[in-house]
């Protein structure tokens, strides 16, 4: 790519941004679209959206969108002041050493627009320059800069967790523990068995169960009453809107006889539901429950020390919130599980497989050489220099961003199929299924596939790597700094909402399909910070190779700073809150993509035939990896379950509380599965065709 179409490329990008951001502004303002652009707070009084995120103070966050808001918004806290020392460093100091280098070619300032990106990355300093040492000064510096910041982060966010639970109201997750493989002898049920065993074993601090029932049948009852409800609410919509008589098709159909019709329905499945609930509860029990004891040390104890002499039975594992359980894949057998795990990763395999394709073909747009020989017939309108630098420069990057876009909900629907039971755990098994993804595919596949090595030997020899690596990763950093530049625009089109507001725009054209826009939508992590740590591993991936790539890896995390503040506060509202679990794998994605580094900057100071520099950052990723297994063992515990001390001090705060009783009262039913309800009884009114489930 030349320079002129890196411009052309940015000019774009930086128009549609300014353009989205103004659509927002003026959009917001509107009365019409307040259910799209602020669900949460519709009555709010209305402010500039800019300086309101500004505003706002981590504790208001925390309000807003508990720890899990909190971490989210601190990965791009992190994310901006490493890459402010990157890019003073890369661009005050490494960018015009590359390109006074002029191992590529003589400088022509004139013809500066022509010129390649090539020649301002490390592949223009000659050989054996004494001015590679100030590349090599620079690993260590971000190096040393970087797990700085991550020690920071992960000792201050270990530090909010903690300080979350010891302030946190009673919670029942806190003091339930979900067991499974529950052995039943014959004549017996799986409460009686539940109740025998936790009263002999833990007799001072067992509570109560709740026996997990088989409802499959029962939520398909449910979910036909919400469809038919959600069919004579916009019946009826329609009809007050148009404030005119039902009108009748040859005097024989209307909107009063499929009233009727509709009504009659759900009486029916309502009835048929009443039945379903009836029986769930005689005879549909699944070997499993949510066990509750009357102290956090007591689930804990329950949790951590295997139950039985055998470990197939007695499973006991964390019970998540109760509004974050996930009921439908509590039949599943260990067996089942374990057999759909196997048929996700294969799955996942078949998934990268074939993004691998769609990669090559995207990687082929950016030569025109290429696109010319697959479309011929195109070759005079490619001549045009526009067309040519939107081409090569614009869509490749465009179309690997639309395509990506609908692979998050391929791996939840693939992390849904491993038979988790919470939602939170779908999403962070999601989370991390598509940061792999992401790696290999966006990443390694878009830098393996641009050059004309063959993908699969790269690895094949472990020393010749890193020279490899530092062939075709500079050959494809014009391809990444597009990437980047386009990622503006697709990180400012989270304020207009495209497709909610889509759906709200069709809601109000076409009446019978009126939508309800009104509840809230739910943070997805899942897709959002994958996609905030593969930017985070070019950066630091192209910190030595293409430094000019820093200043718009910065400026897509300014705007994501600001623009997801705005949105934990108006849009999405928390649908679980994990206690901030999502930082570990920021913390292990960014020393990965260290080390990636260094292994790279191993392989140019060998090919730009400076072995010292290679021989003296040897020592880089050992201490890099050091360092992390030193945080491993020092912060990671915390994420995964509360110390002794944390938990019977805790339990000693809240004994003399007045409300305990009352909590423990509500404990009882708080795992109750939400199918197995009482619905509200049928009417004839227009308050009944409000959502059956609101009453479950």
């Amino acid at each position: 790519m030349i320079l002129s179409a890196l411009v052309t490329s940015v000019g774009l990008n930086l128009a549609l941004t300014v353009l989205l951001a103004a659509a927002y502004t003026l959009l917001r303002r509107r009365p019409a679209y307040v259910e799209v652009y602020a669900p949460r707070r519709p009555y709010a009084p209305l402010e500039s959206w800019l300086p309101a995120a500004w505003r706002r103070s981590e504790e208001d966050i925390h309000a807003a969108a508990g720890l899990d808001g909190v971490v989210f918004v601190r990965i791009f806290v992190f994310s901006i002041r490493v890459f402010a020392a990157a890019a003073v460093l890369g661009v005050g100091v490494l960018l015009p050493v590359n390109f006074l280098g002029d191992q590529l070619q003589e400088i022509d300032f004139s013809d500066l627009p022509n010129k390649s990106i090539d020649h301002f990355s490390v592949s223009n300093v000659q050989d054996g320059s004494n001015m590679l040492w100030l590349h090599f000064s620079a690993v260590y510096i971000i190096t040393g800069i970087t797990c700085y910041l991550l020690y920071h982060e992960y000792k201050y966010i270990s530090c909010k967790r903690l300080e979350y639970f010891m302030t946190s109201k009673p919670l029942p997750q806190h003091f339930t523990v979900l067991v499974r493989a529950i052995p039943v002898s014959d004549g017996a049920s799986v409460g009686d068995a539940v109740d025998k065993f936790f009263r002999e074993y833990h007799p001072s601090t067992y509570l109560s169960h709740t026996v997990v029932h088989q409802t499959g049948k029962l939520r398909r009852l449910l979910n036909d009453a919400e469809n038919i409800c959600a069919k004579l609410t916009n019946l009826k919509y329609v009809q007050r809107s148009s404030g005119d008589a039902p009108r009748k098709f040859l005097g024989l159909f209307g909107r009063r006889d499929l009233l009727g019709k509709y009504q009659k329905r759900l009486e029916d499945v309502e009835e048929n539901v009443r039945l379903e609930q009836s029986d769930a509860t005689r005879r549909q029990e699944i070997p499993a429950a949510f066990v509750s004891f009357r102290s956090r040390y007591g689930a804990a104890n329950a949790i951590y020390i295997r139950q039985s002499d055998n470990p197939t039975e007695w499973q006991t594992e964390h019970a998540p919130d109760p509004d974050d359980v996930y009921w439908p894949f509590f039949s599943t057998s260990f067996m089942e599980r374990w057999i759909a795990k196997f048929v996700v990763f294969v799955a996942s395999l078949l998934l990268i497989l074939v993004f691998l394709l769609v990669v090559a073909f995207v990687q082929g747009l950016t030569y025109l050489e290429q696109v010319e020989q697959w479309l011929p017939f195109l070759r005079n309108i490619l001549e045009i220099a526009v067309v040519s630098q939107l081409v090569t420069g614009y869509l490749p990057s465009v179309i690997l961003h639309f395509l990506s876009s609908y692979v998050p909900q391929i791996m939840k629907l693939f992390s849904t199929m491993q038979g988790f039971i919470s939602v939170s755990g779908i999403e962070r098994s999601a989370c991390n299924k598509m940061l792999r993804f992401t790696i290999w595919t966006v990443f390694f596949a878009n830098v393996l596939t641009g050059s004309a090595l063959s993908q699969w030997k790269i690895f094949l020899d472990p020393k010749e790597v890193p020279s490899k690596l530092a062939v075709v990763v500079p050959a494809q950093a014009s391809f990444f700094i597009a990437y980047v530049v386009t990622s503006w625009t697709s990180i400012t089109s989270e304020l207009t909402q495209t497709a909610a507001l889509f759906f709200h725009l069709w809601g109000k054209c076409a009446k019978c399909c009126k939508r309800d826009d009104s509840k809230a939508p739910s943070m997805p992590y899942h897709s959002e910070i994958p996609r905030i740590l593969l930017f985070g591993l070019i950066g630091v991936t192209y910190f030595i190779v293409a430094p000019l790539i820093l200043p718009f890896v910065l400026v897509y995390f300014c705007l994501g700073y600001f623009i997801f503040r705005n949105q934990l506060f108006n849009v999405y509202a928390p649908k679980y809150d994990t206690g901030g679990k999502f930082w570990p794998v920021v913390h292990n994605t960014t020393i990965f993509s260290l080390v990636v580094m260094h292994i790279i900057s191993v392989g140019v100071f060998g090919i730009k035939k400076l072995p010292l520099a290679s021989s003296l950052l040897l020592p880089l990723p050992v201490l890099t990896l050091l360092f992390n297994g030193f945080c491993w063992n020092r912060f990671l515990p915390i994420f995964e379950a509360y110390s002794t001390e944390s938990l019977i001090r805790k339990d000693r705060e809240e004994q003399s509380k007045p409300d305990m009783p009352e909590f423990f009262s509500n404990l009882v039913t708080a795992y109750r599965d939400p199918a197995l309800k009482p619905m509200q009884r049928a009417s004839n009114s227009d308050e009944r065709t409000a959502p059956l489930l609101g009453s479950i």
